[in-house]
């Protein structure tokens, strides 16, 4: 890794988006004082973590990609097991357990064995694991890979409420529909550096770009050289039978368009215009550098 530099804002949700093997997990793992590194800082509240690396144990907390558990242990009794190596009385302990299997939807499931535990219930057991010591930054590495649709969105829901709460969360993810549901500002890493940094606003302000998406009566086998000729078309994106185009200047590039697809022998079957989406900019910038 190299040029990682970034800062996330207190009581937000940061997502950390790159490719597989771009660095994220190398990233949070460095983040959670679990790897060393050879150079370069990380603060956390003001805290070196070279120098103050016990003082930030109970202020990070950590769910890896896929947590490891007991599974012969049930969930509360798992939880209980957490408190009593962190110290808590056996009443603050029985109370925090309660707590926190009802904010992740498992007290009807707190005394079944997490062995027979679904996938998603393992991860929402694991952000009440993680956040068991209520700590200010929790770090989420690939929570919902592997997920059905309805525990990704119990899992982005979860967090949601974290950030309600106050808790700041560092959400590595390649799932970007995730990302824009939740997430108020993020990072792109691409081969261990960062190559964007900023807010979701911010970030579609930079990139921003509309697009024209046209969809035709039969697959293309390549981006017509009429439509990339064209001086306010950037460049196409053709997947079969549809072409996004995206556009320098909207206005007068849909005229250079609407001339150059006259111009084909495929017919058009449908012609919409929108704004990009968050994958629309990662393509562009992991594709870019």
């Amino acid at each position: 890794m190299r040029e990682v530099t970034f800062q996330v804002t207190s009581g937000q949700v940061f997502g950390f988006l790159g490719p597989n093997g771009a660095g994220k997990t190398t990233a949070m793992n460095i983040i959670a004082g679990l790897i060393e590194f050879d150079s370069g800082t990380v603060t956390i509240d003001g805290m070196d973590l070279r120098r103050n690396r016990s003082g930030l144990r109970g202020v990070v907390g950590y769910l890896p990609e896929s947590p490891a558990f007991y599974g012969y242990m049930t969930a509360r009794e798992y939880l209980l097991f957490i408190g009593d190596v962190s110290g808590l009385t056996p009443a603050a302990n029985r109370a925090r357990a309660d707590e926190l299997l009802d904010t992740v939807g498992l007290t009807e499931a707190g005394r079944r064995r997490i062995g027979g535990y679904s996938r998603g219930m393992k991860q929402r057991l694991g952000m009440a694991a993680a956040i068991y010591n209520r700590p200010r930054l929790l770090l989420l590495d690939e929570p919902t890979s592997a997920l059905d649709p309805q525990g990704r969105l119990d899992v982005i829901t979860l967090v949601a409420r974290m950030r309600d709460a106050g808790m700041t969360v560092f959400l590595s993810t390649h799932i970007l529909a995730d990302v824009e549901r939740v997430c108020d500002s993020v990072a792109i890493i691409k081969d261990g550096v960062v190559v964007a940094a900023d807010s979701m606003a911010r970030l579609r302000e930079r990139y921003i770009q509309p697009v024209v998406d046209i969809v035709f009566d039969r697959a293309l086998e390549s981006v017509p050289a009429e439509i990339t000729s064209a001086s306010h078309v950037d460049r196409a994106a053709l997947d079969g039978d549809r072409l996004s185009v995206f556009m320098r200047d909207l206005e007068p590039g849909k005229r250079e368009l609407l001339h150059a697809l006259a111009s084909l022998d495929a017919g058009v079957a449908s012609y919409s215009v929108r704004q990009p989406s968050l994958e629309d900019i990662f393509v562009r910038l992991v594709n870019s550098r």
